[in-house]
Formats: C-alpha cells, sequence, structure tokens
C-alpha cells in the first residue's frame, strides 16, 4: 500500500460525487481520491428495469478491473443498482470492494427494527432490498423494512435544483414517524439530511460518512 492509500470511488452518476468526496474530506482527508465516472451506466441501468443484465453486469466490473490496475487500495462504489455486479467485483479483486449502503444498514440495524427507507431511484431498490435482507439474517434481527420511492426528486437534482429534491424527499419523511429510523437510500439522497430531520424525531442516516468509515476500516486493518 502506498503511504497514502489510494481509494478509486466508482460512480455511475454525477449526482452522487459531491457527497462522498465531502464525506471522504471530513473522515479520512488523508486517503488519495480517485473519481470514476461512467453516467451511462444509470441510464442504461434504468432502461433495464428491475434486473440487472450480464452485458451491463461485464462493464461495471470491467471498471472494477481497470481501478485495480490503477493501484486502488480500496473501491468504493456509489451507486446502489449495481449490487449482484459489485458483489462479482468483491469476489474478483484482491482489494476491499464496499457496496455504497452496506455500513449504513448495520447501523439501522443497530438502531431499532422498524425501518424505513427514502429512495429516488426506483431500479436500486430491489437490489437494496435483498441486500437489507442479508445484512437482516447475518444480524439475526426481526427487523423489517417499508421504502418509499420518490421518483421526481432525483430529476430535480440532475437538474440543479438541491432544494426541490431535498422538499420533495423531506416531504415524505412524516409516513415513517413511527419508524425506529430512516434510511437515505442513495449517496445522492444525502443532501436531503437536514431537511428530513426538521421533519422526523427519530434518527436518519445516510450512506456516504458510514461508508468511508467503513472502508477505512477495512483498507488499514481497524476493522
Amino acid at each position: 500500500m502506498n503511504a497514502k492509500p489510494r481509494i478509486v470511488l466508482l460512480h455511475a452518476t454525477p449526482v452522487a460525487m459531491e457527497p462522498i468526496q465531502s464525506a471522504m474530506t471530513r473522515s479520512w482527508a488523508e486517503a488519495e481520491m480517485v473519481n470514476l465516472l461512467d453516467d451511462g451506466l444509470t441510464i442504461d441501468r434504468a432502461r433495464e428495469g428491475a434486473k440487472l443484465s450480464v452485458g451491463l453486469t461485464e462493464r461495471f466490473v470491467d471498471l472494477g478491473r481497470y481501478a485495480y490496475r490503477m493501484g486502488a487500495d480500496g473501491i468504493l462504489v456509489t451507486c446502489s443498482a449495481f449490487g449482484p455486479a459489485i458483489e462479482r467485483m468483491a469476489a474478483e479483486l484482491p482489494v476491499p470492494v464496499l457496496k455504497p449502503n452496506e455500513a449504513m444498514f448495520r447501523a439501522a440495524l443497530s438502531a431499532g427494527t422498524r425501518i424505513g427507507m427514502l429512495a429516488t431511484f426506483a431500479p436500486a431498490v430491489v437490489t437494496m432490498e435483498d441486500e437489507f435482507e442479508d445484512a437482516r439474517e447475518h444480524t439475526g434481527t426481526d427487523a423489517w423494512l417499508d421504502t418509499i420511492v420518490v421518483p421526481d426528486a432525483i430529476d430535480l437534482l440532475r437538474k440543479g435544483d438541491v432544494e426541490g429534491h431535498n422538499r420533495l424527499v423531506a416531504g415524505r419523511a412524516a409516513d415513517f414517524r413511527d419508524h425506529d429510523v430512516i434510511m437515505l437510500a442513495h449517496f445522492s439522497t444525502s443532501r436531503a439530511a437536514d431537511a428530513v430531520r426538521a421533519i422526523v424525531d427519530i434518527p436518519v442516516l445516510s450512506a456516504p460518512e458510514a461508508a468511508v468509515l467503513r472502508m477505512r476500516a477495512l483498507v488499514t486493518g481497524e476493522a
């Protein structure tokens, strides 16, 4: 490993970049950030629907292979719609590969059993719910997950309307008032954290900070 560990941030959409870069700066400033972006991945993923194709999986894993060849000490994926491809990447590469929501799921399961999730990109929901179920079974809890998709919010964000995005996401937070914790599904959704916290009195978790801390632990051996 280099004196400064090189962490490749693998993006499938530009709107995920700023939240994770900010989290890296706050929580692991000594690491070297390198960004890989293929925003066509999200476009093509949306066209496919629920099932991730073999071709798109291979294309995604190719980015991981490239990240490893460029000297990655760890690869942090910032898009939650490619779960099976991330698993293949992790099985193939000899460096830590982290799913975007893995650490947040752990935190949510520690916070209670009634868990709500606010999402904005519907194609990601099926794989995320599967990953949550795997995490739940691993911890042996009887937690359950409710998901609300706010589809118009990500369209506003892509147009640069962050306040509109945050307002739409926060507008559904009250539906989870009787839950123990709320998760903001995607890295891009983390921008709405303060707006959601203004609506509810329960913990609100976002993925970027938890993911950075988990990756740091894996790479440095502090896990």
